[in-house]
């Protein structure tokens, strides 16, 4: 059912409570999310984005008990991906006419999705909407996180700020609003989605959020598209992207790890313990890539100073798992960080190499040219990679 969130805004959406994944499998959504829509009244009435395609009769079937849809002034796409444009063509089915109002770009995407002639109006930086006393201003945010992206400001009911997906978390709630749900949880779910989708754009989305605070707009609220409203002090989740943004990182060193035998989990072990002899204010971190969540270790990666990436030598190469966790990483361009490898093998050897390769690909700094260990490390092994650890703690 629609919520009232303001004397003129409602939320109209969709809570995911069900949702374990997202962009295919390639991100992990353990605590679900929402799809957010909102809808504005004055003398006219503007919805903004829509939610996801499989619940596309749904919401279209529950907006009708909120509004007659012939009511409709203004559909606003902020961004088109499917889970924000998906129940766009039902929608349209209903009020075929209405004007979509997006950015160019934005009108190429929905085109290229659902291939169809509908009455767009292109918008950027600056333009404004008036639906009577309430003014919508439209801000072009290009790749935060598709290249259509925008952001739309109300000036009405304290200022409201629609982000679409900047400042959004994949978290599912029935309370809509920050200061209704664990605080912890809400902040690592939002850093989460930051450094999983957002952190590739860090300079633009800096530059964005700058941008922005330089307008001194008056904000009692920040409504993303997925996730909490912003409403308790809006403008901490503001603070957080900018530090977020600027090559982030906090005292910490991740251990991340596959292996066959035991042999390179005992060598990450061993490295730990040296790291933490040399600095002991250090948190250290060991993921198994296999096991764990890899976009927890993502986040875990993009929390720390250093990390060290390890894997046997399997057929000359390194493990699956390892490959897939740099893939990402690389994708996601980190910066600032140092690195270095390890790995357990038989014979021929070879792993540790492949990871340097890999990590000064994707921008990390290398520390060393790392350590490998043959077969299954014994006393002196392991002292030497504790050892290693301890030089590796005293490079930071």
């Amino acid at each position: 059912m629609a919520k009232q969130i303001t004397p003129k805004v409602s939320w109209v959406g969709k809570v995911d409570w069900e949702l374990t994944h997202f962009h295919g499998d390639e991100l992990s959504t353990r605590r679900g999310s929402s799809y957010n829509s909102y809808l504005i009244r004055d003398e006219k009435t503007a919805l903004i984005d829509t939610v996801w395609q499989p619940y596309d009769r749904e919401f279209v079937n529950r907006l009708q008990q909120e509004i007659d849809l012939s009511q409709i002034d203004y559909v606003i796409m902020q961004h088109n991906e499917i889970d924000h444009s998906g129940a766009l063509p039902e929608l349209m089915r209903h009020i075929p006419d209405v004007p979509i109002y997006c950015t160019k770009k934005g009108e190429a995407i929905i085109r290229g999705h659902y291939h169809q002639d509908w009455n767009f109006v292109t918008v950027k930086t600056g333009d404004t909407l008036s639906l009577g006393a309430t003014t919508l201003t439209f801000i072009e945010a290009t790749m935060l996180h598709w290249p259509d992206t925008m952001f739309t400001y109300m000036d009405q009911d304290g200022g409201i700020l629609f982000s679409n997906d900047g400042f959004g978390q994949h978290f599912a709630t029935e309370s809509l609003y920050n200061d209704t749900v664990c605080c912890a949880e809400l902040m690592y779910e939002a850093q989460k989605y930051y450094a999983n989708i957002l952190n590739p754009f860090s300079p633009l989305v800096l530059k964005k959020v700058q941008q922005i605070l330089a307008m001194n707009l008056p904000l009692s609220m920040i409504c993303p598209s997925h996730g909490v409203i912003w409403k308790d002090n809006p403008t901490q989740i503001v603070d957080k992207y900018l530090a977020w943004a600027d090559s982030y990182q906090e005292n910490q060193v991740t251990i991340v790890y596959d292996t066959m035998w035991q042999s390179t989990r005992k060598m990450a072990e061993a490295i730990a313990v040296g790291i933490r002899e040399v600095s002991p204010d250090t948190t250290v971190i060991i993921k198994n890539i296999a096991h764990d969540d890899k976009n927890d270790v993502l986040t875990e990666m993009f929390r720390s100073k250093a990390v060290l990436v390890g894997s046997p030598t399997i057929n000359n190469g390194i493990s699956f798992a390892i490959a897939g966790l740099l893939e990402m990483a690389a994708g996601l361009k980190f910066k600032k960080k140092k690195a270095a490898a390890f790995g357990s093998y038989g014979w021929g050897g070879g792993s540790v190499k492949l990871i340097n390769a890999r990590l000064g690909e994707a921008g990390f700094e290398l520390v060393n040219d790392g350590i490998a260990k043959l077969w299954v490390p014994d006393v002196n092994d392991v002292a030497d990679c504790t050892e290693y650890g301890r030089q590796f703690a005293k490079s930071l």
